[in-house]
């Protein structure tokens, strides 16, 4: 599969997540939510991250997976501890730290992240912030096909 990643456009001192990235000041992302939200559970070491920034409708970076940590029904010292064990690879700033205080998250560390060529995104109504996709074409200006949710859902083995 492969994962395209919205990033923050809003930083302390003007700087960007996706700035961050190609710095590689950021080397991990994090999605958090009060129950498994997308991707939780569904990326996967190997798989490829393409990266776009919120608001853009350009798609200008890409890097693999390196790990994933899927957790859920955390208690808030869990949390904190995560976030803080974690925090040289998601730099974030204590704004951002509070808006993850949720009690499921999913953490993906990357690597090998490089600037692409501009992709134009073709964005549909029923697009999240993190979409799984078989290729990067399905989404892109002139190839793009309609989107689904299809391969974002949790198989129902893992509904146990």
């Amino acid at each position: 599969m492969v994962h395209l990643v919205y990033c923050d456009n809003a930083g302390k001192k003007g700087e960007r997540a996706l700035d961050k990235i190609l710095a590689g000041r950021k080397t991990m992302a994090v999605r958090r939510a009060a129950g498994r939200k997308i991707p939780h559970s569904r990326v996967f070491a190997g798989e490829q991250l393409y990266f776009l920034e919120k608001g853009s409708a350009v798609i200008t970076a890409t890097a693999f997976v390196k790990s994933v940590q899927n957790d859920v029904k955390l208690t808030d010292e869990e949390i904190t501890g995560i976030l803080c064990e974690n925090q040289s690879k998601l730099n974030l700033s204590e704004r951002q730290k509070e808006r993850w205080h949720k009690k499921c998250m999913c953490l993906v560390e990357f690597e090998n992240v490089r600037e692409i060529t501009p992709l134009a995104f073709e964005h549909q109504s029923n697009m999240d912030d993190w979409l799984i996709i078989d290729k990067i074409e399905d989404v892109t200006t002139g190839t793009s096909i309609p989107f689904n949710d299809e391969k974002a859902r949790l198989k129902d083995i893992d509904m146990v």
